[in-house]
């Protein structure tokens, strides 16, 4: 029975692609290390007590001194373990990862709720994305990148994009069609009617795709130490490779901690955005 060469073929692709742009690659691998490296520099400057602080005042922000005391309670306890270091590569990895994410992300939500036939060709790929397992992200971002943090970001972005294409999609799409048509009625154009109605209405539920976009980067971490990244996760991979079980169990913690942190804020954005949304 005739078996269709599909390794073979993706294999040529790639071999196509770094004939041609490998150099392409090599320079866009040292501009984004040099980016991301300055990046944790600078934030290695700012004191720690000032970092806590500055997460205890957004968490109160947020959803009050409960949240901003359990904040500074679990970030104390991080650099209590002299994992403070790891804490901000791993806090600068989930920033990137997941900004770069909503900037590319966003937009095409945006895109795919405009567009009944971009809508189409677009879910089978965030499908594709979704289903695919992680560790198979990490070959490409190998081949094209090397071993290190942009890998790392790369098969982050990846893996971490679908939930905020689909959720703001999905919101723009939930906005009631009376007021669409008391906007069309009011003159609005298809600009004024996504910046001054549809957005604003689907805030919420695009918060919510950006909390699990969070959510589903800093779960990559563990998985990205494994192609170089540095951070929690290096230290969680060195733990099980060494059975070490009370390092690993100290580097988990302070993801838990983290991954808790990042959730609470995003949730505490996300109710915020309803109220405002509830009262205009």
């Amino acid at each position: 029975m005739y078996r269709l060469p599909l390794g073979l073929w993706v294999n040529n692709g790639v071999d196509w692609l770094l004939y041609h742009f490998g150099n392409a690659f090599e320079s866009f691998t040292k501009s984004v290390t040099v980016f991301t490296e300055s990046v944790r520099n600078g934030l290695a400057l700012v004191p720690w007590f000032v970092v806590i602080l500055i997460f205890a005042l957004l968490a109160w922000r947020a959803k009050g001194w409960r949240l901003a005391l359990g904040t500074t309670v679990g970030l104390l306890l991080i650099h209590n373990l002299e994992l403070w270091s790891p804490f901000l590569d791993t806090l600068v990895l989930v920033i990137i990862a997941s900004l770069v994410s909503l900037i590319i992300g966003i937009p095409l939500g945006i895109l795919a709720a405009r567009s009944d036939r971009f809508h189409k060709i677009l879910s089978p790929v965030l499908d594709f994305m979704q289903t695919m397992p992680s560790f198979v992200y990490l070959i490409p971002a190998l081949m094209f990148f090397s071993l290190g943090t942009v890998s790392a970001i790369f098969a982050t972005v990846i893996f971490s994009m679908p939930p905020v294409i689909r959720l703001t999609d999905l919101g723009i799409r939930q906005v009631p069609a009376d007021l669409v048509e008391v906007g069309e009625a009011f003159g609005s154009n298809s600009r004024q009617m996504l910046w001054k109605i549809q957005l604003p209405l689907a805030l919420p539920t695009i918060m919510a795709g950006i909390n699990q976009t969070m959510m589903l980067s800093l779960s990559m971490v563990v998985i990205s130490a494994m192609i170089g990244a540095q951070g929690l996760g290096a230290g969680v991979l060195a733990g099980i490779s060494q059975m070490d079980i009370g390092k690993g169990f100290e580097y988990g913690l302070a993801v838990v901690i983290l991954a808790m942190i990042l959730d609470r804020l995003s949730q505490g954005v996300v109710r915020n955005s309803r109220g405002a949304t509830t009262k205009s």
